[in-house]
């Protein structure tokens, strides 16, 4: 997931220290505080295309490519972009993508406030407040999702539905954000049911629901590395007019598609799906992509349904949630290779002509490209050998499989002499515990028998930002991150396994995730930091995240570029206001529009930019008010036809800055009619 993340401001820090020796650049003012201190193109997946220019879905429409097409704000006129309205919602916004279904902008908070706002000016509608459950885990809501139903009249005609943090369905009237009554109970539909105990609030949710007629589909994360009984990762399906289960999706139970009889449970420590969902209303079917079972690290107790299922694109049948076909992208999964990342559905160019696609990036840097009707691969895929493990009680698959036919942005294979520091001296350190830890390359294990290195990283690759298209140039984008952990596998007795093992209040865990996991039933904790030296550096090399634009047709790198300059960290978390282009680390997606742009505002440098979509050349920057993790969005207003860039800001993870800001920007000059 992004637990790692809880740590990003240490590594920049670390970067920054390097920045002011190696370099230097202008100083520019620091983001204040918020609350707290080209060739032939495939064409669009058109049967998940929205009827209107709304941006309907957190992907825009159901196939999530989050093109817009539109032409009013260009690369001859992006600079003139001017801030049009900031709105304050006075709670903290974390990654979420506001939907804009005519005049109105629907998003959530943190803690999954439903906010209704005008689009033309900024101005608040309505709020809902569900009101957390005390001890809500969990750090994000990335949106809502929005459903009409024309065979309702009045309330609840148009809804907003909503998948908590507390494990709630939450339905509300999207005119004025009151619970619809007939949804649930009061508007509510409680997803504990069949899920058995969960004491410490494992179970919970951040993406919003996938809705393909009146199915309402959702998934959940499950809180990673904590043993091997916990909640189900069970695909749920409900009624969007009553909220009754439709059905259930429990690779446990094959077969059985409705909520388990009394005494019993979904199946427990099942792979979860935590990222975005997608859908193709023609062909009936909603793309699901599968985490790895719990715990993590070791797997050595996993069922077949388990080892079938685990780290694979699932395609599910929205009438009854029957598996039509599923495609693993890691083997056996002991690397935390979950996918992080939406699927991407396009029409493919093939030889043979275009071919519905659905394209599923993975943290592991490998693009895999599917046929949408059937998973096969579309382009090769070579299953290679893999290194062995030595984990008693568990194995290693002997082979993984690798997309050789599209381009990967795992990053190179690290090397001794690639190793990097602020001085001779922590770069000798790196180049030391390189050498004492065991890498040999991709999918090297983690073991009990010494340190390893794991590159991509568990945030590595592409994750919850996911890749985006230019629908008519037919380029893909994708935002990647290189930031290796440095693991391994600690025997439950031992003495170094008890800072793992330690509770609270409660029973919960108060470690940092980011350092490790307790894998309750396991005979191991593990222990997975990123990797860096004793002054806080990274010990592999800038840039930490780029940008890379891929031609669909010929499969080819367009271009790529370093995401983020420094000037937002330094050493011991002081701003260094250095403008030097680093690469620093990155959580987000990118916006692709017809006037040939590309927006990305999740670095942590706190920077909304706009590149050329051909060149990748960056056109146009300013400053948010704080860094942002949320994927940019635009839409044309109808009180005034202006074309709207609209991006929440609500602080990086791992830093002390949250904050509220959602701001909107738009050319000066209102368009001629």
């Amino acid at each position: 997931m992004w637990i790692w993340r809880a740590r990003t401001n240490a590594i920049v820090s670390g970067c920054l220290l390097a920045a002011l020796i190696i370099g230097s650049g202008r100083a520019e003012e620091v983001a204040p505080a918020g609350i707290s201190a080209p060739a032939a193109a495939p064409a669009a997946a058109s049967d998940a295309a929205p009827a209107t220019n709304e941006w309907q879905h957190v992907g825009r429409t159901l196939s999530g490519t989050r093109y817009a097409p539109f032409t009013q704000i260009s690369t001859t006129n992006v600079n003139g972009l001017k801030e049009a309205w900031i709105y304050r919602t006075g709670v903290i916004m974390s990654e979420v993508v506001p939907l804009q279904i005519g005049a109105t902008l629907y998003m959530c908070s943190r803690d999954n406030v439903i906010l209704a706002v005008d689009a033309e000016h900024g101005t608040e509608r309505w709020r809902y407040d569900p009101k957390l459950k005390a001890g809500a885990i969990g750090h994000a809501c990335r949106g809502v999702s929005y459903h009409r139903d024309a065979s309702i009249e009045g309330e609840c005609s148009a809804a907003i539905y909503e998948n908590t943090r507390d494990a709630r369905l939450i339905a509300v009237d999207a005119a004025t954000g009151k619970p619809c009554s007939g949804f649930g109970k009061d508007g509510i539909v409680d997803l504990e049911e069949g899920m058995g105990p969960d004491p410490l609030g494992f179970l919970y949710a951040t993406s919003p629901p996938v809705i393909v007629g009146d199915v309402i589909v959702i998934n959940n994360c499950v809180y990673d590395g904590q043993g091997t009984d916990e909640p189900s990762g069970v695909i749920r399906a409900f009624n969007a007019k009553t909220g009754a289960l439709v059905w259930a999706w429990d690779m446990g139970r094959p077969g059985v598609n409705t909520l388990p009889p009394p005494g019993e449970t979904y199946t427990r420590g099942t792979p979860n799906s935590w990222g975005l969902m997608s859908a193709d209303p023609a062909l009936g079917l909603v793309y699901v992509p599968l985490g790895n079972p719990t715990p993590d690290y070791f797997g050595g107790y996993r069922s077949p349904e388990k080892e079938k299922f685990g780290s694979s694109l699932v395609a599910l049948d929205v009438k009854d949630g029957s598996v039509r076909w599923s495609f693993q992208t890691t083997h056996h999964d002991l690397w935390d290779y979950d996918l992080g990342s939406q699927p991407v559905l396009v029409d493919f160019p093939t030889d043979h002509g275009p071919v519905p696609a659905v394209i599923q990036p993975t943290k592991r840097g490998e693009m895999f490209v599917l046929d949408r009707r059937t998973g096969e691969p579309l382009t090769d895929v070579e299953e290679r050998p893999a290194p062995k493990g030595h984990t008693p009680g568990d194995f290693t698959a002997p082979t993984q499989p690798f997309s050789v036919g599209m381009p990967s942005v795992a990053g190179a294979v690290l090397r001794e002499a690639d190793m990097w520091g602020l001085t001779p001296i922590d770069q000798l350190w790196c180049r030391i515990k390189f050498r004492q830890a065991r890498y040999e390359g991709p999918m090297t294990p983690i073991g009990p028998d010494g340190y390893n290195v794991r590159y991509p990283g568990y945030n590595g690759g592409s994750d919850g930002g996911s890749v985006s298209i230019d629908e008519e140039a037919g380029i893909m984008i994708a935002p990647n991150l290189h930031m290796p952990n440095y693991d391994r596998l600690i025997p439950r007795e031992s003495p170094d396994a008890q800072k793992y093992l330690k509770r609270g209040p409660e029973g919960r865990p108060v470690i940092n995730p980011g350092l490790g996991g307790p894998q309750v039933g396991t005979p191991y904790v593990d222990e997975n930091p990123a990797w860096f030296s004793p002054l806080v550096v990274p010990c592999n090399a800038p840039p930490y995240a780029k940008l890379t634009a891929i031609d669909l047709k010929t499969r080819k790198v367009l271009w790529d570029v370093p995401l983020g300059t420094a000037r937002n960290s330094g050493p011991f978390g002081i701003p260094s206001h250095l403008s030097l282009t680093m690469g620093v680390p990155e959580n987000g997606g990118a916006l692709v529009t017809k006037g040939g742009l590309v927006f990305f505002a999740g670095s942590q440098d706190g920077y909304i930019r706009a590149y050329e979509t051909k060149t990748g050349k960056e056109i146009w920057r300013v400053s948010l008010p704080l860094p942002s993790e949320a994927t940019p969005m635009t839409y044309l207003s109808p009180e005034s036809n202006k074309q709207f860039i609209v991006v929440t800001a609500g602080g990086a993870i791992g830093t002390k800055l949250t904050g509220d800001y959602v701001v909107a920007y738009a050319l000066s000059e209102a368009p001629k009619p």
